[in-house]
């Protein structure tokens, strides 16, 4: 195990009904001038919104809105909320919806303390130092944006989809109500639960030894999805499963699972240029990408594979072709997406063979011409784990 420091200071406030303590909290975390930011019309629908906005009256904080977040959250949005924020002098971002609008806000806290273009954090020319402070109020379980020190944007200038980290980014608090997500579609719970097990799996595949007890807890985080999942699709008002999901999404995604070993996000980077491109969810997108990534580079550490075959799977030892078993692992992992109703081709995502250049150029990998940790991958590499996604 490597050497590592993990410090997650968020407040998590779980439960049902949890959103009407949003106004408290953003007192007790020192707001007085709150923007709430949201996507669509379902927080509006939902009375989610209204509920929020009580919570907040009814302690004295003042607050103006933010709505109009997209799936793969946009530039434009962000440079209208720094320019919102300053205007009227927010002091405290709230966040209501699930990640797309979290990872807005983010980009929107560091933006307005900042006094240059905020996509030098995710062009990775900055690293962010200071940000107005962060709350959420979840509403799908996917991202783990809710606990983490990250944010995603997709630059409207070349549609370009990058990522930014710092402490300061991370939410002081989520308010995590799993009745929130009952309503959601069948699709976008099983996107959610995709994401959250590919935050997991990119943890999971490392170089680094001896990490038993973060191996499994990765493992139980994969198996509780593998159990919890096919109830909510089959009973979205499952509360109980919905809640055993919802914690696992930010257990996925604040690194606990993930401290003293080295990490791999290249499953992420190549999902990125999809859901760029082609606006898919991104859970669709890594649906299709995880296990053509994991058939790729299966050989270079094939012990894991099956490692992960037995335990998360159930599959059966093979010691004279370990091999035979790491594949049977992934494939039960691609029925496992199927199964919940993931797209697990090109076809399905509705992307083309023919942009397959295209999306390989606007990777990007650096100076270096090599990206990744478990395995280092080319441009090459790149294309090939798209071809496979075929």
């Amino acid at each position: 195990m490597e050497n590592f420091s993990f410090y997650s200071p968020t407040k998590f406030v779980f439960g049902k009904e949890t959103e009407r303590r949003c106004g408290a909290l953003v007192k007790e975390f020192g707001g007085s001038k709150v923007l709430i930011h949201y996507g669509g019309g379902s927080v509006v629908r939902s009375g989610l919104l209204d509920r929020v906005k009580k919570s907040l009256t009814e302690v004295g904080v003042q607050f103006c809105e933010l709505g109009g977040v997209t799936p793969n959250p946009r530039s434009g949005k962000v440079y209208e909320g720094i320019e919102l924020c300053k205007k009227e002098n927010v002091d405290f971002i709230l966040a209501v919806g699930g990640g797309s609008s979290i990872d807005s806000a983010k980009a929107i806290a560091m933006g307005v303390c900042y006094d240059g273009d905020f996509w030098d954090f995710y062009s990775g020319k900055e690293r962010p130092k200071k940000a107005l402070p962060v709350g959420t109020v979840l509403t799908i379980a996917a991202a783990g944006s809710e606990g983490s020190g990250d944010s995603v944007i997709t630059h409207e200038n070349g549609m370009l989809k990058r990522g930014a980290s710092g402490e300061c980014i991370r939410p002081r608090f989520s308010i995590l109500n799993p009745q929130l997500t009952t309503t959601l579609p069948a699709y976008q719970t099983a996107c959610g639960a995709t994401d959250i097990m590919a935050h997991v799996f990119e943890r999971y595949f490392t170089n680094t030894t001896d990490v038993q007890t973060t191996d499994r807890l990765c493992e139980a985080v994969l198996l509780s999805m593998i159990e919890e999942t096919p109830k909510v699709i089959k009973d979205p008002n499952d509360y109980q499963a919905r809640a055993n999901i919802m914690w696992a999404g930010m257990v996925a995604h604040n690194n606990i699972v993930g401290v003293g070993r080295e990490q791999d996000w290249n499953s992420h980077g190549i999902e990125h240029e999809l859901s760029a491109l082609y606006d898919c969810a991104h859970g669709a997108g890594l649906a299709v990408i995880m296990p053509a990534w994991m058939t790729y580079v299966v050989d270079h550490d094939v012990m894991r594979f099956a490692q992960m075959a037995c335990r998360v799977w159930n599959c059966k030892m093979d010691f004279q072709n370990p091999k035979k078993t790491a594949l049977e692992g992934i494939a039960a992992f691609r029925s496992f997406l199927k199964s919940i109703g993931m797209p697990i081709n090109f076809s399905e995502l509705g992307a083309k063979e023919s942009d397959i250049p295209y999306l390989v150029k606007t990777f990007g990998l650096g100076e270096t011409g090599k990206t990744g940790g478990f395995v280092q991958l080319t441009s090459k590499d790149v294309e090939n784990i798209y071809r496979l996604a075929l």
